[in-house]
């Protein structure tokens, strides 16, 4: 086994701020599968936009209004999504809260 790591403890890996009340942070990867956690405040967005990655997001703390290749659904709390490689997604947080995203491959961008 490579010297990648295996485990990630809390706290290991710094805040990048994205944009006001928009914060994210990598928690841990490997080339083929990255895990991301992302944090909002009340009203704040993650902006429509697209990549190659296949992603998977899990709604860790509040409510999320998330738009996918044009269809707008609420996910609370517990909930989950699929973006597909290259559709248009977003978010807009209803409440603070926090998304724990899974991407394959690994997004390079994010390092």
């Amino acid at each position: 086994m490579s010297r990648q790591a295996i485990f990630a403890q809390p706290g290991a890996t710094e805040w990048t701020e994205l944009a006001p009340g928009n914060r994210r942070r990598v928690l841990i990867h490997t080339p083929e599968l990255m895990q991301v956690e992302f944090g909002f405040e009340q009203g704040a967005v993650g902006a429509l936009h697209s990549h190659p990655h296949v992603q998977v997001s899990y709604v860790a703390e509040g409510r999320f209004e998330v738009t996918i290749g044009g269809k707008t659904e609420v996910v609370e709390q517990g909930g989950s999504f699929i973006v597909p490689s290259g559709i248009e997604h977003g978010v807009v947080a209803l409440t603070d809260g926090r998304l724990i995203d899974v991407f394959t491959p690994m997004r390079q961008d994010f390092l």
